[in-house]
């Protein structure tokens, strides 16, 4: 057996012996896609940047009207500076709704003693069965 297969069974035997409750760690899972789309700050966070967004739309059209007479090298750095405007807008926000879920989880994992949180979102199921859920905890307190 090649160190490789040895790696691969051993990893295999721990994440079964850890699942099957040999283990002391406790496993929790949260959909990070219904967090998104049902928690109370997140959708405040979204509604502000799309404000943002809305708000640089209607500046990026007003310059552009302002100077009907621009070359293409003057329209290209107008789009230019209106995307990277939108990138910061969406990583600013991205930034903040990531940075409460972490302190949320954290704070859950305190509470009930859980050593391991994975997202286990529909469309990346990872464990089908066995794992604590702690979507609805993370929802609610992120409030």
């Amino acid at each position: 057996m090649n160190l490789a297969n040895k790696l691969a069974a051993t990893a295999l035997l721990a994440s079964t012996l850890l699942l099957s409750g040999c283990g002391q760690g406790q496993i929790a899972a949260v959909d990070v896609d219904k967090v998104m789309a049902d928690a109370p700050r997140v959708k405040t966070l979204m509604s502000e940047a799309e404000t943002k967004i809305k708000e640089a739309q209607q500046k990026f059209e007003q310059d552009a009207a302002a100077k009907p007479d621009m070359t293409d090298e003057e329209t290209a750095k107008l789009q230019m500076e209106f995307q990277r405007k939108l990138e910061g807008i969406n990583q600013a926000y991205a930034s903040q709704i990531r940075s409460r879920m972490d302190v949320v989880i954290e704070e859950i994992s305190r509470e009930k003693n859980i050593d391991v949180v994975i997202n286990n979102s529909e469309s990346d199921k990872l464990i089908f069965h066995g794992a604590i859920d702690v979507t609805d905890d993370v929802i609610k307190k992120m409030q």
